[in-house]
């Protein structure tokens, strides 16, 4: 009977399958361990904006409330951008000609909107709803930090699932009486995340659906 040879060609493909299979456990490893840094779940990161808008002048030193800018968190899925007709609310008279604030008198005479950078985001497979969180009394700092002293706003959390994980599974932390929703550096008292959980029938699901639609 013939003896049966693979060209010479395969051996070079061996190599390379040997170190595939030798160098994927490797590859996984550093790979899991890149992706919890805060470099790859963007904790910190603070992109440039058109508008040097400052969270610590509007939320914390004026005491304006979120709302007022992300009008819809209450009713959508979305927390609305404000558009330039908003920001002219307030800025028609005040410091009217700043040159900081061009940009925004550009879009508005232009009626067009203003190219805010997205800072907090989670990947299009996961569906988030604002509406769901706020209208459970989640105050907005336990997931977007203390905006109120923030400068340049940056993603303070790191909105992977496991974080997102450990809230469903114990709400009380972060829930709080209905009108100290955007309250900053707020401290629930006694029993309050408790009572309020009852009260709001509050039950986070947990199945893969929830959030994978």
């Amino acid at each position: 009977m013939p003896r049966f040879t693979f060209p010479e060609w395969t051996e070079t493909l061996k190599k390379w399958i040997s170190l595939l299979v030798m160098g994927a456990p490797v590859y996984l490893v550093a790979l899991v361990a890149y992706g919890v840094t805060p470099e790859a779940i963007r904790i910190g990161y603070q992109p440039d904006q058109p508008v040097p808008y400052s969270h610590a002048l509007h939320a914390g030193e004026l005491g304006m409330d979120c709302r007022y800018c992300h009008s819809t968190v209450e009713r959508a899925a979305e927390a609305a951008i404000p558009p330039a007709s908003v920001c002219m609310n307030c800025h028609a008279t005040v410091k009217r000609e700043s040159d900081a604030l061009q940009p925004i008198r550009a879009a508005y005479a232009e009626n067009q909107p203003v190219r805010w950078t997205r800072v907090n985001d989670v990947p299009d497979y996961v569906y988030f709803d604002h509406s769901a969180h706020v209208n459970a009394t989640i105050g907005c700092e336990s997931c977007h930090g203390r905006v109120d002293q923030m400068v340049k706003v940056f993603q303070a959390k790191s909105l992977t699932m496991e974080w997102c994980l450990d809230c469903h599974r114990n709400p009380e932390p972060h829930l709080r009486k209905h009108e100290a929703l955007t309250a900053m550096g707020y401290e629930p008292g006694k029993d309050e995340g408790a009572a309020v959980l009852k009260a709001n029938n509050v039950n986070p699901p947990t199945n893969c659906s929830t959030c994978h639609r």
